[in-house]
């Protein structure tokens, strides 16, 4: 993998899950509103605005912790929505954003921004899958077998594989 594949996957283990409990409003229920719970909205705002992305200038973070135009066109329109519930929450609870007229706007930006993330998440992963595979051995390459062609009765044939190995049942790959 490379460096910039490492730094991406880096920013993007914290930012995706951001996103996604800001699509999900029974998590932000049971989780955000509970003093004891492990998760807050400062830290979605802090990961979100200050630590591995800007959502007010998402396009700085192209190529880092998000993949595509479309993410940053998403991700700075999810914080114009999360600076507008700001405003309506004079004391900065959690309670108070969740309340927030614009809170359903947030909630469905984030739901299609985790959607794309997601998608081009699983994009990559299947391009990384696919450039780190390694051929079955068991799969019948012609001319690497070792076998000579000899079918016995003096004819050859090129095509023909070692007997022990069976071509019909070797993977195929989409």
């Amino acid at each position: 993998m490379s460096e910039a594949a490492r730094l991406i996957a880096n920013h993007r283990v914290q930012v995706v899950p951001v996103v996604l409990a800001l699509a999900n409003p029974p998590w932000q229920r049971d989780v955000w509103l509970d003093p004891s719970a492990f998760e807050d909205l400062d830290h979605v705002f802090h990961t979100l605005f200050d630590d591995f992305c800007d959502a007010d200038e998402p396009e700085r973070y192209l190529g880092v912790s998000l993949r595509s135009d479309e993410e940053v066109d998403l991700m700075r329109k999810l914080g114009v929505a999360l600076n507008a519930a700001a405003s309506e929450a004079p004391n900065d609870t959690d309670a108070e954003y969740l309340q927030a007229s614009v809170w359903p706007e947030v909630v469905a930006i984030a739901g299609r921004l985790a959607q794309i993330m997601v998608a081009n998440d699983l994009r990559q992963l299947a391009v990384l899958l696919d450039e780190a595979a390694v051929p079955d051995p068991c799969q019948v390459v012609r001319g690497t077998t070792g076998n000579t062609g000899d079918q016995g009765d003096g004819h050859t044939s090129r095509d023909t594989a070692s007997p022990q190995v069976n071509p019909a049942a070797s993977p195929k790959r989409p």
